[in-house]
This record gives C-alpha cells, structure tokens and sequence, in this order.
C-alpha cells in the first residue's frame, strides 16, 4: 500500500471514529430498538451457552412464556455481540462495541472497493459519504437498528471480490465472495433484498467487461449459490415459516403511513421521534453526488468509458428506490407483496446511502488531481460540519444486567413475529412454567433451558398440564419417552402447550427441536460451508472448477 493510499485510508478510519465518540458516555443511547436489541442478544446468548449453536428461541421474552423472534432476526449482529460478552464485556457495552467496529467497518469496506475500482481520492471520498450521510446516525443514535448498520458492510465488500476476480481468479476471491454475501444476508435478510438487483447489475457488467465471460459467470454464479447456502439455515425458515406468525396481519396495509414527503429528501429537522418524525434527508454532498452524476455520465459517455454503465446503473436504481420510498409508488407496493414485508419504505434510504456514495466517488474521479484536493478537503468540511449533530443519542439508561438476562416483559417487536393461533402480547408472568389446570398432580420442576423442560409428577387421577410456553412448530411433550398430543389452540390457555397425562408417576420433557424444514436449511448450510472447505483444502478441485 503506497504512503498516500494508506494515509487516506487512515483518515477515513480516524473521521469515522469521531461520530461514534458519544458512545463512550455510561449506559446504553435511549433508541426505538436499542435496549429491545439487548434482549434479544441476551436470549441468543443464553442458547449458545446451552450448546444451541443456531439460537430460535428467545425463553425469557413474551413475560416469559418464550417467542420464536430468533427464527426471524438477523442473526450475525447477535453472534458477533456475543462473541465480545464472551470476552468479558457486558451485554450493553457489547452492542455499543458492535455499533462502533461495524460503523468503521462499513468506511473500510467502501473505500478498498472504490479504491481498486476508481482510485485513491474516489475511494476516500465514497468512504466518508458513505460514513457520514445523515440516515447512518439515524440508525446509529436514533433508531439503533443494529441489523441495518452491521448491514452497510457488505454491499461494498461483495462488490470487490466480485471486482478483484473479474482482474485475476483466486480462491480466495470466491470464499471472500460467498462468506460476504452470506455475511450479509445473516446481517439483515430485507436489506440484502434491495441490494440484490444491483449486486447482479455489476455482475453482468463485470462479465461483460471480461474476456473469459463463461469462467467469470461460473464464478459468481457459484459465489451467489454458495452465499445463499450458507445463510439458508437462517433465511429459508424465517421465509417459509413465516406464515405460522401474524407477520401477513400485523404489517398489512402498514407501510401505506410511512410513505416519504420527497421535500423530506432535501431536508427535515433532527428530530428522535418514532417512525414518520426523524428525518429522511439524504443529505447536502449525497445530493450533490447525484446531480452531478449527470454530467459523470455524459462525460464518461463520450470518452467511450465502459465505467458510463456503472452510473447510468446507480443513478437508474437511486431514482427508482426513492419513487418506491413515495406515496406514487403504492400501485407497486400493493401489487409486490414481498416489499410489505420491507414494513417502511424509508428503509431504501439505505440504497440511496450507497449509490450517493459511490457517485461521488465517480464524480472525484473524472476530476484533475488538483480539484480532488479541492473536493476532498470541502467534503470532509462540510460533512463534519453539517452532520455534528447528529452525533449524540437523546439519553442514555443504566439498567442492571439482569434487567436483560432475566424475564423480560416485552416480545420485542409490535407481534408480527407471535405464532398466529397466539395472542399478540402476553402481558402478564404465569404463575408457574407448569401448571394443573385440570385433575391431580404434585409438579416437580428438574431441568429448564432455554429449548428444554424436563419435570417429575405425580398424577392421582388422569390431569391436564398447562406448560406456560408459547407453542410454535418444533415443540413437543415426552411424557416417558413417548410422545404425546398437545393442544395450544383451547381459547382458555390461548397459544400455550396443554397436554394430558395418565396417572401414576411420570417423567414429563418437553423439547424444541428443528423441524423437518429447518433440519434441511442446517444441512444446506453445512453442505455449503463444506463445499469451501473442500475446495480450498484440495487445490486439485479448484483447478477443476475453473
């Protein structure tokens, strides 16, 4: 890496540690998702301490009767938060670890795709667009959404391996592909949709641009096939099991009130409020970046540049991501029903982010040597001093850790994730996690784990049991070793597991287990991971393979 390249990339390091400096403050930012996060984290935490090595039972949420919220978010922020409580930090500093690396991580990412695509300063510039366009501190100290904002990651980091074997095939380019687009599909499975058109429109201009077109589209046709394997163990339940939920009720007709006022793109006030209240602007240089894509166009166009369908691409996509973030845009949305399931339109804003940034760094890159320095300077100016702040979270809680490990009196989410046959919320702790509720019986509790319940009882007559969990596909009653009927549709004990058992004494288990649907998502993913493994232990099969 010449001097310069690493004093920019440096410097897009140290810019984008100044943002993140309030995270340093006690406690954790008050954010609409933030401490709910930390929940969630601490479930996924508690099953991997029990040996679950794929979490999709979250025991202590719901007032504890449990929710399969782990089966449908993205779990790569979870595992990575885990991994430093692992190390010692609490759940709160974890995540606020997470929020920090990963923002970094994004700037890094951005820069080494633009720098072996465009350049140094084109690089530099994309970076610190990407990194400080106001919707990053809206996810960061507004929403803490930190599925969106581990997300940013990816979408630069998939497009340079995609770049880096387009100039020269390496195994190594093809795992970093697939474990990237994996990575990013496990980061936020929404997110990853709206990219994905774009990521096959460089695709096809990379293969287009190469001579061996047929090695190349093998190459990342393989990268796409082995990417979404991996993830599969995550995707393909929350996808297909997704009906069993009140996902299709609760997000119905949802996305009609979070529309955005196109004056809103150019500019609204900051502001902490829900959805619909903070601000949806793109921000002054992003703007810029996409107004003078124009003249990058036709500038690249008459040079006869191949680099004029890059843009031509990104500014077409941008355009079309902020007419779908429009009220104009509803004959789409009625008529798509996977984009209610995006739930906010203002989520594109997260494409725009992208696109913006990269136009700038075209924009850079069509400019002498000496107006770059111009640009990088003013850029970095104006950036800082337009988005200052925007640096700080409203307030910061304090809450003890076992606020977060111990029953938590919340699902979490507004009940699209609650099994459907269920009530939305629980509201209220049960009295006990085994009850009588109809018969004899003296209940001894044994073993409880997050995915396991092992009791002993003593049943004078022939009695019905109210397991105080909420039933979703996967659980099942042993009373014995044999497996017995279960009822969680009785309007009396609504969505929890009841079940009857003979009198006598009796060893009662009741288990999650992975369903037929989930088991073939894991062997998918395995298969997947042992595919790369194969290959890059035995240079015989790669060779084969090109």
């Amino acid at each position: 890496m010449k001097y310069r390249n690493l004093l920019l990339f440096l410097l897009v390091i140290l810019l984008g540690f100044i943002p993140l400096l309030n995270l340093f403050t006690p406690g954790f930012p008050v954010t609409h998702d933030g401490q709910d996060h930390i929940a969630r984290i601490a479930n996924f935490y508690k099953n991997l301490e029990e040996g679950v090595l794929i979490p999709r039972w979250a025991a202590n949420l719901n007032w504890g009767y449990g929710h399969p919220i782990l089966m449908f978010l993205y779990p790569l922020s979870s595992y990575i938060t885990s991994l430093f409580h692992l190390l010692g930090f609490s759940f709160v500093d974890s995540l606020k670890i997470v929020f920090g690396v990963t923002f970094i991580a994004s700037g890094i990412t951005m820069y080494l795709w633009i720098r072996n695509f465009l350049g140094e300063v084109p690089a530099f510039i994309a970076g610190i667009l990407y990194l400080f366009a106001p919707y990053r501190f809206v996810d960061l100290y507004v929403r803490g959404a930190i599925g969106e904002h581990v997300a940013f990651i990816f979408p630069p980091l998939v497009l340079y391996f995609f770049l880096k074997l387009s100039k020269k095939y390496s195994y190594w380019y093809v795992i970093g592909g697939s474990f990237s687009l994996a990575g990013f599909i496990l980061s936020h499975n929404a997110i990853s949709l709206m990219f994905l058109p774009f990521i096959l429109f460089y695709s096809i201009y990379l293969v287009f641009l190469t001579k061996d077109k047929k090695q190349l589209l093998f190459n990342f046709v393989f990268i796409l096939l082995v990417g979404f394997g991996i993830s599969s163990f995550f995707w393909i339940p929350a996808f297909f099991e997704g009906k069993y939920t009140l996902r299709n009720i609760v997000i119905q007709g949802g996305y009609l009130k979070h529309f955005v006022d196109p004056k809103a793109f150019l500019y609204g006030p900051w502001n902490y409020g829900q959805s619909g209240e903070f601000t949806f602007q793109i921000g002054f240089f992003n703007l810029f970046s996409l107004l003078a894509s124009l003249f990058t166009f036709i500038y690249l166009f008459k040079k006869k540049s191949k680099e004029y369908l890059i843009v031509i691409g990104l500014l077409v996509y941008t355009i079309f991501t902020v007419f779908l973030m429009t009220s104009y845009s509803d004959f789409i949305w009625k008529r798509l029903l996977i984009l209610q399931n995006f739930q906010f339109p203002w989520r594109f804003l997260s494409v725009v982010v992208f696109t913006s940034a990269v136009l700038g760094g075209f924009f850079a890159y069509n400019l002498s040597r000496k107006i770059q320095k111009i640009i990088l300077i003013i850029l970095v100016a104006i950036s800082i001093f337009l988005t200052k702040d925007y640096w700080k979270a409203k307030s910061y809680i304090q809450k003890p850790e076992n606020y977060f490990t111990g029953i938590y009196y919340s699902t979490t989410d507004t009940g699209e994730s609650a099994p459907i046959w269920s009530v939305r919320f629980m509201e209220q702790e049960p009295k006990a996690h085994l009850e009588v509720i109809g018969g004899n019986a003296i209940i001894k509790e044994v073993n409880r784990k997050s995915n396991f319940r092992e009791y002993k009882v003593t049943v004078k007559n022939k009695a019905q049991f109210r397991e105080n969990t909420l039933y979703f596909p996967g659980w099942e009653v042993l009373v014995d070793g044999r497996k017995v009927n279960i009822e969680f549709q009785d309007q009396k004990n609504r969505g929890v597991i009841t079940f009857f058992v003979e009198s006598g004494e009796h060893t009662i288990k009741i288990n999650f287990k992975e369903t037929k649907l989930r088991f073939l998502a894991d062997i998918i993913s395995l298969l997947s991971l042992l595919i790369l493994i194969v290959l890059l232990l035995n240079n015989k099969l790669w060779r084969l393979f090109r």
